[in-house]
């Protein structure tokens, strides 16, 4: 390793381990990235009223302790479709990482590993799915994708993820069209993104990012690349997936096809509802996530964690019920569990994570994760993760 390296290596470990909560990731994060991809990231669609109804929601919602409890012994793990997960904190889908770190996707991918917990990997990623399998080694990963309109494209991405040993699907359900994402919009994001002259001097002020743009690979849509006929690039890709495949025709008895191809787990990610969660059962689903897209789709829909409740009163003893969105904190975790999740997920933690600190950066957030989560138990009085139940809140 080059001295330059290692002096950056040292240089991102001192300063991930600095980090003690979700909004300190978020602050540095700020300050590396350039606006139009701060924003990218944290933004919502329209006015973002159910962006920040997901994280206040989590603020309504109080605890009840229990005291003099011998709480000297505690578990923090979940069991999720089987797995055994360290910190029940799952790298939800985010596409194309690269845009904040060269390493994009592969350190994510790492990071879930070495961690013990699972990544849920965006069909939308920088890098192929069998690049990320590799760099997982035996991390557990799950496989994002939509039902678009050309079957023999998401057929191919089936038998990749297959090859590849993914363990799960994820259908997104939620995306007929792609949400209005103001932020964007005023800013000019495109893909790759564009460095004209109004967002000169805002790169030129982040280094650090102008390196990993420079000196990685070109952004790209890693696993789509193949399937697209002449690909040229990102925008080329992004352009050929909004023309040719999506598809606003998809109806519940889709969902079908998709059960027959795939042998694995299968997800139905987006679901707001006790009847969508119904249907996703009914079709074949092993397990629904509860989600509005982080709120970057239909502003105006609850928080996900206040339809968490109804959800896993329908189908919680016949599927695997998971929130998205919102989680910023241990505690977040511990009520979700209570509500009736086995897991959460979420992508702008990861991947503002990534943008701190890479890899580094990543297994720190998952670490502050799971000590907060042991810490909360400890102080409800209560000693495993998995058997918290509505007793715990108010």
């Amino acid at each position: 390793m080059k001295l330059t390296e290692a002096a950056s290596l040292l240089s991102l470990r001192r300063s991930s381990s600095e980090m003690v909560s979700y909004e300190d990731f978020r602050r540095l994060a700020r300050r590396r990235l350039p606006r139009l991809l701060f924003d990218f990231v944290e933004g919502g669609a329209d006015g973002e009223v159910t962006l920040r109804a997901n994280e206040t929601a989590f603020d309504r919602l109080q605890f009840v302790s229990r005291n003099l409890v011998d709480v000297s012994q505690r578990d923090v793990s979940a069991t999720v479709l089987g797995r055994r997960i360290e910190v029940p904190f799952i790298c939800g889908p985010a596409g194309l990482a690269r845009l904040v770190h060269r390493g994009g996707e592969l350190e994510v991918a790492r990071a879930a590993a070495a961690a013990g917990t699972i990544f849920v990997v965006s069909t939308a990623s920088s890098y192929s799915l069998e690049e990320i399998a590799a760099a997982a080694g035996d991390g557990v990963l799950w496989f994002q994708l939509y039902l678009w309109g050309k079957g023999g494209v998401v057929e191919a991405l089936v038998e990749r993820a297959e090859a590849a040993g993914y363990e799960a699907l994820v259908l997104t359900v939620d995306v007929p069209v792609v949400g209005k994402r103001e932020r964007d919009l005023r800013n000019g994001m495109a893909l790759p993104p564009r460095i004209g002259p109004a967002q000169a001097l805002d790169a030129a002020r982040r280094p650090r990012w102008l390196c990993h743009l420079l000196r990685g690979p070109s952004i790209n849509f890693g696993s789509l690349v193949d399937l697209v006929p002449g690909a040229a690039g990102a925008a080329s890709i992004a352009e050929y997936t909004s023309r040719e495949l999506s598809d606003q025709t998809k109806t519940w008895s889709d969902l079908a096809w998709l059960r027959e191809r795939w042998d694995g787990s299968l997800l139905v990610k987006g679901v707001m509802s006790a009847a969508d969660a119904r249907r996703s059962v009914d079709g074949g689903a092993d397990g629904v996530v509860v989600s509005n897209h982080g709120g970057r789709q239909l502003d105006g829909l609850p928080a996900a964690v206040d339809v968490l409740g109804e959800v896993a009163a329908e189908v919680g003893g016949e599927a695997e019920v998971i929130l998205d969105g919102g989680v910023r904190r241990g505690s977040d975790l511990v009520k979700a569990r209570a509500l009736g999740a086995a897991a959460a997920m979420g992508g702008r933690p990861w991947f503002f994570a990534l943008a701190c600190g890479g890899r580094t950066g990543v297994e720190r957030l998952l670490e502050v994760l799971r000590e907060d989560v042991d810490r909360t138990l400890a102080l409800l009085g209560r000693t495993h993760f998995e058997q918290l139940d509505s007793e715990v809140l108010r």
